[in-house]
């Protein structure tokens, strides 16, 4: 019964053998590629202009040298060299721009593109158009409505 069944696989084998069946072939070696992310995240402020019912005469005083990014609630545009922001804990805060900055009106938003310490920053950060155009923050001023 051994010999018979021995004689079969080796009929098996011999007939795979001139039939020209091969082994499989190993899985083809696996390929490795190298893909390098750069990532870019932007505060995108999306609150829009804030309209006032009645116009209201601002004094300016000094302001801090940065504010946290997370208070921004909102922003106004008030002249083409300043964005007034609306912060979180209700208090008001203009940044004068070095420059004009018309490309601010242009489109509704603009970005502040982040850095690790999560402030925004005078004489450091810069405000930048969805148009393209980028302006730098000279310094902040604290806003209070006249009386």
């Amino acid at each position: 019964m051994n010999s018979t069944r021995l004689l079969k696989g080796a009929v098996a084998l011999a007939l795979l053998l001139l039939l020209g069946a091969a082994a499989p072939s190993p899985p083809p070696a696996p390929r490795y590629g190298q893909v390098v992310v750069h990532e870019q995240i932007y505060v995108h402020v999306t609150t829009g202009p804030i309209t006032e019912p009645t116009p209201v005469r601002w004094k300016e005083g000094k302001g801090p040298k940065c504010i946290p990014t997370r208070l921004v609630a909102g922003y106004a545009i008030m002249a083409p060299a300043s964005v007034d922001f609306f912060l979180r804990d209700n208090r008001r805060v203009r940044a004068r721009l070095h420059s004009s900055c018309p490309a601010l009106d242009s489109y509704r938003g603009f970005y502040v593109p982040p850095n690790p310490d999560g402030q925004i920053c005078a004489d450091r950060d810069v405000i930048r158009s969805r148009m393209g155009g980028e302006c730098g923050i000279d310094k902040f001023r604290t806003l209070k409505a006249r009386r």
